[in-house]
């Protein structure tokens, strides 16, 4: 009698596509999974400094993950399955000379100063 193999079927894998390279990945991975199992952490990079961010939360509650699959773009490398054929671009290898600075309103809401606006410090509602 021979020992009974409880062992998966291995699923059969297909090719995507992510910054050029192309990758063998396995119905129901998510692009993360396919990323980290090539060994590629990073995802995207800050637009201040320029430092790598990827997979952190899973959940899709972070945004660092966000990558562009087949042309649209923010699209959360943890929660979407790959699909065979798909095309996947990171950002991860801009170079940090390449980091564009965005302008201190859109990143302040318009206030430029901690003491500037309707609540100044010690100040009450």
């Amino acid at each position: 009698m021979q020992p009974l193999d409880q062992s998966p079927p291995a699923a059969a894998g297909f090719v995507i596509t992510v910054d050029g390279a192309r990758l063998t990945a396995r119905p129901g991975q998510t692009i993360a999974a396919v990323l980290l199992a090539a060994g590629q952490r990073a995802t995207r990079r800050t637009r201040i400094g320029g430092r790598p961010r990827g997979v952190f939360c899973g959940i899709g509650m972070c945004f660092d993950c966000l990558v562009v699959c087949n042309g649209e773009p923010g699209v959360r490398a943890c929660l979407r399955p790959v699909a065979p054929d798909d095309v996947i671009e990171t950002d991860a290898e801009r170079s940090p000379g390449d980091v564009v600075e965005p302008d201190a309103d859109r990143l302040s809401g318009g206030v430029v100063s901690p003491d500037a606006g309707p609540f100044r410090t010690g100040e009450r509602a």
